[in-house]
């Protein structure tokens, strides 16, 4: 009960900071750091069509060595909207994309996302990362309660419009604050609101992902809070893991109830670990 309060008196908006532009990431070993946290991300995103900024924003933190959460958050989402785009066209040519729906999905979730992001450069960069953990949280317990239900027959054909436009907004303004695709709430978004299977929920999510991404990259990027060059080694290592997790996606697809729960406990380890860093002590 204390973590939750903590985490939601963290959350409560600040006078937006001035953007800090830092000094770009330019060691060897940061580089290669770098790619292989695309490498991660890239295959989290063909795997199971999100994860993309859950890992991205504290590999770049923790692993990387960027120490601004902001720049963590803008450079993330730019990556991950390219991963995303490519694993599109990965599940669009296995005719795993209903495109129809994800780009109604993806136009009523960018503008959502677009005012979500506006609010998240309103918060401090220590507070954001509390939130951000407590997000984790949440989506690990998704994915705990999820794994079973995913599993069911979907009927692709009952498609809800006023569901589509009410799931996609909530999900765009929640990814446009944290800077992330947002690829874990929108495929259990897509299966609630257009009752698509398993696998046409995780490419039509990618689709969506990409859209949520790119808006709140050019939001950030306005500000400031885009480390190009470290955008570019996340997305090259981010096509490699694309690609593979894409083919691990359709072959695992029956046991994909065990690596979401697997997943959900990194998501669990993860948070923890950055609410622990965050240097904010919660009653």
């Amino acid at each position: 009960m204390s973590v939750a309060a903590g985490v939601v008196s963290g959350c409560l908006p600040l006078a937006r900071p001035e953007p800090r532009h830092l000094p770009p990431v330019v060691t060897v070993v940061e580089y290669l750091n770098g790619v292989a946290a695309g490498v991660i991300v890239g295959f989290s995103l063909g795997l199971v069509g999100g994860g993309g900024s859950i890992l991205a924003v504290p590999l770049m933190m923790y692993v990387v060595g960027v120490s601004d959460p902001h720049l963590a958050v803008g450079t993330s989402a730019l990556a991950v909207s390219a991963n995303a785009a490519a694993g599109v066209m990965s599940h669009a040519r296995m005719g795993m994309v209903r495109w129809k729906i994800a780009c109604s999905f993806a136009a009523v979730g960018a503008a959502s996302a677009w005012v979500g992001s506006l609010a998240g450069k309103g918060v401090a960069g220590p507070k954001l990362l509390v939130c951000f953990a407590g997000l984790m949280l949440l989506v690990g317990v998704m994915m705990l309660r999820g794994s079973q239900a995913r599993s069911a027959a979907a009927q692709p054909d009952r498609v809800s419009t006023p569901r589509i436009v009410a799931v996609g907004a909530l999900t765009g303004t929640v990814s446009g604050f944290f800077g992330i695709g947002g690829g874990f709430l929108i495929v259990p978004g897509l299966m609630y609101a257009a009752h698509l299977p398993i696998l046409e929920a995780v490419g039509s999510a990618l689709v969506v992902v990409a859209a949520f991404g790119l808006t709140t990259a050019v939001n950030y990027a306005r500000s400031g809070w885009v480390d190009w060059s470290l955008a570019a080694m996340l997305i090259g290592g981010g096509m490699l893991g694309s690609v593979a997790g894409t083919r691990l996606a359709r072959r695992l697809s029956a046991i994909k109830g065990v690596l979401n729960r697997l997943y959900a406990s990194v998501v669990f380890l993860v948070a923890f670990y950055m609410i622990a860093r965050s240097g904010i002590q919660l009653p």
